[in-house]
This record gives structure tokens, sequence and C-alpha cells, in this order.
């Protein structure tokens, strides 16, 4: 078995992806659920940086802890030197709260709005003064190896706060932190080439083999993490790197990032 808890062990996976109309190597990373006292996890972030991605891309979930922004900003340091594209998850506005973990394996959790008490505000202008794209509810244009790439995003649909935005089709990346079927169909309407997306965590608690139970929304589980395909358009899953600092463990779901080389 095994198990994995927010401490590490950590694993990078890489993907290729051939026939999109365009080429570069994208770093992807999501679900990091950052808390200050998380030194083996910072070390990975760092060790990330030495991959000199041409983009990074970031769904979501990055916080953990009320006083976690500063430490992630820290580890986060050499990817943001890099291009970047982000949108939020729902605990990028609240942090955690101590909940029965067996709720986790009766269906999609429930998140109920009440008074933000993390720095998103400052989050997201950090991210955005270091030149990253803030895609929630928002379009973007970036220009990567000579190569003009759009983008499009939505808020976390987990808190019902996703709002398309329409984007120019050619060489379109869409970006969801959590991959709800209504807002992959919209992304396929809008002929985006290639969708991110996280908030699964893998299926956190899987059997065997990485075979998840859940997705933690109305995602089949066969799509839990990885590369698939939504109605043909390639969908990247992260498998994340961490969990809800209350329930910490993940079972046959090492946490992770993913470099994808598209040629």
């Amino acid at each position: 078995m095994w198990l994995a808890t927010n401490s590490g062990p950590f694993e990078l996976k890489e993907l290729s992806l051939t026939g999109l109309g365009f080429s570069l190597r994208a770093l992807h990373i999501s679900d990091i659920h950052f808390a200050p006292s998380q030194s083996k996890k910072a070390q990975f972030l760092k060790d990330l940086g030495t991959l000199k991605p041409d983009l990074v891309v970031n769904t979501g979930d990055n916080l953990g802890h009320k006083n976690a922004l500063n430490s992630l900003l820290i580890a986060l340091e050499p990817l943001l030197e890099f291009p970047g594209v982000f949108v939020n998850g729902s605990n990028d506005y609240f942090s955690p709260k101590i909940s029965n973990p067996l709720k986790y394996l009766a269906g999609p959790s429930r998140v109920d709005e009440r008074v933000q008490d993390l720095d998103t505000n400052r989050m997201v202008k950090e991210f955005e003064n270091a030149g990253w794209l803030n895609l929630n509810n928002q379009t973007g244009t970036l220009t990567i190896n000579g190569q003009k790439i759009n983008f499009t995003g939505v808020d976390d649909p987990h808190l019902g706060r996703d709002s398309h935005k329409a984007a120019p089709p050619e060489n379109l990346i869409a970006l969801s932190h959590a991959p709800y079927l209504r807002v992959l169909d919209e992304f396929v309407k809008m002929d985006s080439k290639l969708i991110f997306s996280g908030h699964t965590h893998g299926g956190q608690i899987c059997l065997p083999g990485g075979k998840a139970l859940i997705t933690n929304c109305d995602l089949p589980t066969n799509q839990a993490q990885g590369l698939s395909e939504y109605k043909q358009t390639p969908l990247h899953v992260s498998g994340g790197m961490g969990a809800n600092i209350f329930t910490p463990i993940r079972i046959y779901c090492p946490p992770s990032a993913t470099l994808i080389t598209i040629s």
C-alpha cells in the first residue's frame, strides 16, 4: 500500500501530448493545501523550478492554513519566475475545518459559504505581480515560444462561483479547479484544445493501482487523475499535492505534480 501524508512522498509525473497545434512544456500543480510546517512539500515545490517549464498551470486550493500564505509564496518563488496561469479553489478563500472523513466517501462535499478567513486578495495580487494570468471567470493571452496561446478559466465551481467568458478558439487552454461536467461542457463548446483541473486529489483514498472511489464532483471516477478525453477534448486532472490538514491521509494515491510536454 502506498500511503502518503501531507509531508510526502511526492511524485513528478511526466506525460506527452500531440496534435494540439502548438508546443510547450506545461507544469501542472494543484491542491497544494499548504501549511507552514510542511517543509518537504516546500522543498518539492522549490525543486520543480529546476524543470524550467514554459508554463506553470495552477488549478487552485493553494492554502491549507490561515497562516500559510507567506510560506507558500517562498516555496513557489522559483516557479513564479516562469509564465503562469491560475484559478482559485475553495481553499483559497476558506481555511479547512474539522469534519468527519467518512463523509468524503458519501459523495461530493458541501462547502458552506462562510466568512472568508484567508488572504485571497493578497495571494491573487502576488501571483498577478509575478506575471501569472488570473483566469477566475476571465480570459487572457500569453506568447510562449513565439506562439500566441489563449486561455479561459472559471472561479471554483464547487462553490458555484463559475461564470464563463468566451475566448478566441485558436490555441485555447481552459482551467477550472473542479472538473464539474457542466463546466467541461462549456469548455468543449468553446473549442478548447486542452482542459486542466484539480480538486479530486486523484480520489485520495484509492484501491490498489490508484483506482479512485470518488471524485468529489460528478466527474467519472476513471477520470479522477491523469490525462483522458472529455468529448474528444484532452482533459488533465491533477492528483494534487496535499489534502485537508484534518484528513491528511492519501492511500494508493501519492501527492504529485505533472510535467506535460505538448508537441
